[in-house]
């Protein structure tokens, strides 16, 4: 099995030789896919998609109520409520982050629905991040439903995975729809 920087690499470029509208095609499946969770959540804490990563502005359109992520300088994530007629501002790393009043680290404690940015998620949940943990620290303070957005190809049978890793409990394919895992490995 390759190391996670390989796995990055190599998932980073099948991502950007996907055509705009095979991205674009792939956002409207998942945004019907996610369509009714999203309607019953009632608070959840999401991500504006950057570059070739799986569209996420129409799935925030369903949210009753949206935290997203602040990236702190510490890599730890903040949140800060969001709504469609929130501009989002550049952040570190390319980032798009709300302007809104910052809610703390712990807010995703009071989210019933996490959507999650992966590049890769094993059949266990194990997600394969940016690498920077980010996600990981914040997904071990909640117990919600975390579901990642993969494009199809995205589903592997084994990632690496390290101890601090935390697995997500399903995925969202273009193809397939919602894909539940298996207790995310626990």
């Amino acid at each position: 099995m390759q190391d996670k920087p390989a796995l990055r690499r190599s998932a980073l470029r099948r991502r950007a030789a996907m055509s705009i509208t095979e991205r674009a095609l792939a956002g409207e499946a998942l945004e019907r896919a996610l369509s009714g969770v999203l309607g019953r959540a009632q608070r959840v804490a999401a991500y504006a998609a950057v570059g070739t990563e799986p569209p996420t502005e129409e799935l925030l359109a369903h949210c009753a109520e949206a935290l997203l992520p602040v990236l702190l300088p510490d890599g730890e994530l903040d949140w800060a409520a969001w709504t469609a007629a929130d501009d989002l501002r550049p952040g570190p790393h390319g980032l798009l982050e709300p302007r809104g009043e910052r809610l703390g680290v712990d807010a995703i404690e009071t989210c019933d629905l996490v959507l999650v940015p992966a590049l890769a998620v094993d059949r266990r949940g194990n997600r394969l991040g940016r690498g920077g943990g980010s996600y990981d620290r914040a997904l071990a303070r909640t117990s919600a439903l975390t579901i990642a957005l993969l494009y199809d190809d995205e589903l592997v049978d084994e990632l690496p995975a390290e101890p601090h890793d935390v697995p997500v409990l399903a995925v969202v394919l273009p193809g397939s729809g919602m894909v539940p895992l298996p207790l995310g490995g626990r």
